[in-house]
């Protein structure tokens, strides 16, 4: 098989992993070397569906000892199977990137053999790329559950960001879905990755010549509505696992039923994407807003209302908190205004130490007033276009049932080397999934 056909197969099975970002690395070039990762280097190159395309996005292997249920690649489906070798796919990404088709290289791979061997063909790649080629470009490895320590250890060396899929949110559905797999096998790697980050870290202060380990921190993806799992089990499952593990990113990818027939499996036309939508938007109100799990969703209302961000749906649940006064509300409360971002909140802040805000002023700092003027007051006035109530707050705040249906029908992929550009969201739908401004 030629390496055209090769990359055809393994980069359209690559797709369905979102957990790719390029950002958070400081690998710098060295002498004769080529590319930059560094927090200036690699860019950030995104479809208005918010995929980043600056990076070759490839399996190195579409061969599987596994045969987890929802997986395209799983060793029962009868598709195209190949194999790059190391020197194949480095070459690959070397002259993609001298004529400036992409900025770095996302690899993962299906478990050819065994997790052992399929690390160190993975690990051989990208020592060929850093050591023979001198690449010092951008790197998003996948750590292979399973595999030994000293070759997480040593893959980490090479590869700017690291990521373990834990693919599905609970050990019952593994074992429904994917029973070959184990949660410690996947857990094990993420802890060993924190562990040595942090060693790395502690060791720069005393020796600055010790080699990085994953500078751009590692990540992990979750598959949403293959399994019954709730909104809040989910949420709270990324929650735990950036509290115990520092994770950069956790991803949400909605499934996509590429697998007909199985009986474990949703019956489902569509990928729930407005569902991966909220939990994106959930995922920043935990990272940047303050909050918590247990504050977005209840047990006796464990999934996001459709109808409106959980930053909205927080704060109309909570009305007896609101309306806040802008001048005086402090950055905390500010943050949890609809409409008001964590860039707006801090120009509010120090705009007021200097004179009294009014509704003009906020909106030359950024606010978006079609949602906040419902929750603040302007030296005591309220400016809502209706009386401050719950009920007609909603109404006003509710998107059209035709904006829902539009965004439920719209499907993103990858970027293809071999297709035109696939159906696009519009742009604001995918906003607040990109910069998180609630």
């Amino acid at each position: 098989m030629d390496m055209m056909e090769k990359l055809k197969i393994l980069s359209d099975a690559a797709k369905y992993d979102v957990s790719c970002s390029s950002s958070g690395s400081n690998r710098k070039n060295t002498n004769n070397g080529i590319g930059n990762a560094a927090a200036s280097g690699i860019c950030h190159s995104f479809t208005p569906d918010g995929r980043c395309i600056s990076l070759l996005k490839v399996l190195f292997t579409n061969y599987c000892v596994y045969d987890c249920s929802y997986c395209i690649n799983r060793i029962s489906n009868d598709i195209p199977r190949t194999v790059f070798t190391p020197e194949e796919l480095a070459e690959l990404t070397i002259n993609f990137y001298k004529r400036n088709y992409i900025e770095g290289l996302f690899l993962s791979s299906a478990v050819i053999n065994n997790s052992n061997y399929t690390m160190e063909l993975l690990i051989k790649c990208v020592k060929l790329l850093r050591k023979v080629y001198r690449f010092n470009g951008y790197i998003h490895l996948k750590a292979i559950p399973g595999a030994d320590e000293h070759l997480i250890k040593e893959a980490g060396l090479y590869a700017d960001r690291m990521s373990v899929n834990i693919e599905l949110p609970s050990s019952q559905s593994l074992k429904l879905l994917a029973p070959q797999k184990k949660k410690e096998n996947i857990l094990k790697p993420m802890g060993l990755i924190k562990n040595s980050i942090i060693e790395t870290k502690d060791s720069l202060k005393i020796i600055k010549s010790t080699p990085q380990f994953v500078p751009g921190g590692q990540s992990t993806q979750l598959i949403v509505g293959a399994t019954p799992e709730n909104d809040l089990k989910i949420i709270k499952l990324a929650e735990g696992l950036y509290k115990k593990y520092s994770l950069k990113r956790v991803y949400f990818s909605a499934y996509v039923p590429v697998v007909q027939n199985n009986p474990k499996l949703p019956l489902i036309n569509h990928p729930p994407l407005l569902r991966e939508h909220r939990l994106y938007q959930a995922d920043w109100l935990l990272r940047f807003y303050g909050f918590t799990a247990s504050e977005l969703l209840k047990d006796d209302s464990p999934n996001f209302d459709t109808n409106y961000d959980p930053k909205t749906s927080w704060a109309l649940n909570n009305i007896h908190l609101f309306p806040i006064e802008v001048n005086k509300a402090p950055y905390e409360m500010l943050l949890r205004v609809p409409g008001i971002g964590v860039r707006s909140a801090l120009r509010i802040v120090a705009a007021r130490k200097v004179a009294y805000l009014t509704y003009d002023n906020l909106k030359k700092l950024g606010i978006v007033m079609k949602r906040a003027q419902y929750f603040i007051t302007c030296k005591g006035k309220y400016s809502g276009d209706t009386t401050f109530d719950l009920v007609n707050i909603k109404q006003r705040l509710s998107p059209s049932i035709r904006e829902l249906m539009k965004f439920n029908e719209n499907q993103h992929e990858q970027l293809s080397f071999f297709s035109g550009l696939p159906d696009l969201y519009k742009p604001n739908d995918i906003f607040s999934k990109i910069n998180g401004e609630l």
